[in-house]
């Protein structure tokens, strides 16, 4: 079992941001997604072990409203929140040069930070990122519609949860019982702010400002975050590659785990 260090920061607004470490060598941040029970551990369990071979120390936070970080259920659950008080973290943790590596509203944050701090960010790697079309958008797609009737009733349920986790993948058999179990542990403390008051602003503009590398991964059997995204960062970006996958939702990193820790961990490895 991977052992990490834990350390708890206090942040903007006088919020606690909790982080996890493990590994040794240049940064890699990892920025994981919204939605009932999420965290850092949770998201990307299945790929710290390679990237810590591959000569890296691993951080995994937990964003605002998730995992061992504050909850406050009286405030808009804005991108610049979530944005501020990770970076915040991050720098006294003394983080001063990484890779960021965005899951969904995670890959929202991780260009976010990388347009406003480019002398942060050496390299992105974005699996399915948000906050790169209007919220209406976003809560057309099936994925995130039922994410949020799901999480707004009174009575939300361990089978709940198990259904959005299913609803994250295109075969089922990723989601066990331990990571029911683990993110509906987290599901039960947070408040419907997390979800019912999002508001992320729209970051597509900033993709022009990217200059680092970039690695992309999107699933074909995505149902959060529309495939049209892919033509966003062509479109914008001087250095993107992007790897899609069939058969594949919007856990590319879970589903597709073996190729995502190669191909992401040989990217690094080309862009040190």
């Amino acid at each position: 079992m991977t052992r990490f260090k834990e350390a708890t920061y206090s942040v903007t607004g006088g919020y606690s941001i909790h982080l996890r470490e493990t590994g040794s060598g240049p940064h890699v941040v990892f920025l994981h997604g919204s939605g009932p029970g999420a965290s850092g551990l949770s998201n990307f369990r299945q790929n710290v072990d390679a990237f810590v071979d591959a000569g890296f120390t691993v951080i995994l936070p937990d964003l605002i409203g998730y995992g061992q970080s504050s909850m406050p259920d009286d405030i808009d659950y804005t991108l610049t929140l979530f944005v501020e008080t990770v970076r915040d973290a991050l720098r006294q943790h003394g983080v001063r040069h990484a890779t960021l590596i965005g899951n969904s509203l995670g890959g929202g944050i991780a260009i976010q930070m990388a347009a406003d701090e480019p002398d942060l960010v050496h390299n992105l790697v974005l699996m399915a990122p948000g906050c790169i079309e209007e919220l209406g958008v976003y809560f057309a797609m099936p994925g995130i519609a039922n994410m949020k009737s799901s999480f707004g009733s009174d009575d939300f349920s361990p089978e709940d949860q198990r259904r959005l986790i299913e609803s994250l993948v295109h075969d089922p058999v990723h989601v066990t019982d331990e990571l029911v179990a683990e993110r509906y542990d987290v599901a039960k403390r947070q408040p419907k702010a997390v979800l019912a008051r999002m508001k992320t602003h729209n970051v597509r503009d900033c993709l022009q400002k990217l200059t680092m590398p970039i690695l992309l991964f999107w699933g074909r059997e995505e149902e959060f975050m529309p495939l049209s995204g892919i033509d966003y960062f062509f479109d914008h970006c001087p250095d993107i590659r992007c790897i899609t996958f069939s058969k594949v939702g919007h856990w590319v990193q879970v589903e597709r785990e073996a190729e995502f820790n190669r191909y992401a961990t040989e990217f690094l490895d080309e862009t040190r």
